[in-house]
């Protein structure tokens, strides 16, 4: 894809303005920790990778400044809870900080996006050995180059078979409230002239009744130490259908999204977004006013549910916790 979801100019970070998209291509310039951290709040970066690779640059920038270092910790990991991938970030610019002093953040933070460039192909080229040719392949939200600093993570595997010269298919569900399959994924695809169906969430489970399906795969934005898996809400119910169904379900994600501190899913902290979000999009409402909302940015499927979890290390399969922490520990 020719669009970079980031771009460093040395004294600005400027994002890809993914609220817009697919209407119109616009970078917003930030320069300072909180300016990212705004940024990561309102949606204009998402995807757990992306948020990672965008907070470091937060940090970078606060050094360029001058500034207050510990605000600007602060600031970027009070802006999304669900995400590991942004503590994961935070913790290795933290380090380097300890280790090499404000001047190695700016060079921190470049190899933290170079190597999540590198990983995100590595798990495609791992990934792309479960897509058969003529695979017809479903995902929820997205989990492309947009939500990565290139390439994707599930949409990674399925770029890396398409490159490998499978031919397949993409179902993207729209990904409700806010559409990341129908603004995005499908823009992705569309881009990549891959061959791809946009449906409504509510139809995923009659494809699948009707033999419409071969596989799903989607990303991940935190995976306990059991394999339990936080992503985009709706993915949780498409697992289930899966397993009714008798698909493989698969999770693409970096060792990054990974918190082996936590035993199983119930510890990961879901994101409750706004109301306005599920009431309406882009100024228009079509909910009753008065109306009582819930919106949930995230669910848990539980480790039985999901297939096999693809990572830069190879693929693991069940049981998950064993498999997670040799990927981990083992020497």
């Amino acid at each position: 894809m020719g669009v970079e979801t980031m771009r460093w100019r040395g004294d600005a970070l400027e994002l890809l303005d993914q609220r817009q998209l697919p209407e119109r291509i616009a970078y917003v310039a930030c320069r300072s920790a909180v300016d990212v951290a705004q940024a990561i709040r309102d949606m204009v970066v998402r995807g757990a990778p992306a948020i990672g690779c965008a907070a470091a640059f937060g940090v970078a920038l606060e050094a360029k400044r001058a500034a207050a270092l510990e605000h600007a910790f602060d600031a970027l990991a009070r802006s999304r809870p669900t995400a590991v991938n942004l503590f994961w970030a935070l913790e290795r610019m933290r380090a380097a900080l300890g280790a090499r002093g404000a001047s190695a953040l700016e060079s921190e933070a470049l190899a933290i996006y170079e190597d999540d460039l590198a990983v995100n192909r590595l798990i495609g080229a791992h990934g792309a050995a479960l897509i058969p040719e003529g695979a017809r392949v479903m995902t929820h939200c997205n989990a492309g180059a947009l939500a990565t600093a290139g390439h994707g993570t599930a949409l990674g595997v399925i770029r890396s078979a398409r490159d490998a010269g499978r031919k397949l298919t993409v179902i993207a569900n729209e990904t409700r409230p806010y559409l990341q399959g129908a603004r995005l994924t499908a823009w992705e695809m569309v881009q990549e002239n891959i061959p791809v169906t946009l449906i409504t969430d509510s139809m995923a489970g009659f494809l699948m009744s009707r033999g419409e399906v071969d596989l799903l795969i989607v990303g991940a934005d935190r995976i306990a130490a059991n394999g339990d898996v936080a992503n985009k809400i709706g993915t949780y119910a498409l697992a289930v259908l899966a397993q009714r169904h008798g698909l493989p379900f698969y999770v693409a994600a970096p060792r990054s999204t990974f918190d082996t501190s936590l035993a199983d899913g119930r510890a990961i902290p879901i994101e409750e977004r706004d109301a306005s979000e599920v009431t309406g999009y882009r100024g228009t409402r079509w909910a009753a006013q008065g109306v009582a909302v819930r919106n949930p940015a995230f669910d848990i499927t539980p480790a039985e549910l999901i297939s096999a979890l693809v990572t830069e290390r190879g693929i693991l399969r069940p049981p998950f916790g064993p498999a997670i922490a040799r990927l981990f520990f083992a020497q």
